[in-house]
């Protein structure tokens, strides 16, 4: 199966469909990502795009690293 990565799909939808997904973020510098709270309020609306302006983390890093994941990206 193959893994893929929607930019346009909120936080919470990509973590539920695949959690890896949090850890691979956690990883990248979005601590909170494992906060069930956090991920119930703020992450049902936020995409990986819009959290990444927020904390300031390159968005081309994330894609990359998720690449280097076997992850192919849609945005």
């Amino acid at each position: 199966m193959a893994k893929k990565l929607d930019l346009k799909k909120s936080v919470r939808d990509l973590c539920r469909e695949n959690p890896e997904i949090a850890e691979i973020m956690k990883a990248l510098g979005f601590e909170n990502i494992t906060n069930p709270a956090m991920l119930n309020s703020v992450g049902r609306f936020m995409t990986i795009p819009q959290g990444a302006a927020m904390r300031g983390i390159d968005l081309e890093k994330i894609k990359m690293e998720f690449r280097n994941r076997g992850y192919t990206i849609s945005e």
